[in-house]
């Protein structure tokens, strides 16, 4: 983001300078009530998306065959670790 120094422009994360114009300055519009949220977050494509496949529950008094699952990812970006809960009696899994 830009602001000014004097009669130039200078940018806040590298520092580059340019010189100030007055009729570009003139052309800008500035909202009332402006402030700097920060930058937007982010969302991650895979967080909450969920999967169902036959699967049967490791609980012994369960019997499901049903489970949802998560991708999650390894470190270095491959995805191969799979998170399952059964859709009957709530537990939780892993398979890598």
């Amino acid at each position: 983001m830009m602001h000014t120094e004097g009669d130039t422009w200078t940018c806040r994360s590298c520092e580059n300078e340019e010189a100030r114009d007055s009729r570009a300055e003139a052309a800008m519009a500035v909202e009332d009530g402006q402030r700097n949220d920060g930058a937007p977050a982010v969302a991650d494509a895979t967080q909450d998306a969920t999967e169902r496949m036959r699967e049967p529950c490791p609980a012994g008094d369960c019997g499901s065959d049903r489970a949802s699952y998560e991708m999650l990812p390894k470190p270095g970006g491959s995805y191969e670790v799979r998170l399952f809960t059964c859709v009957e009696c709530g537990h939780k899994w892993r398979e890598s």
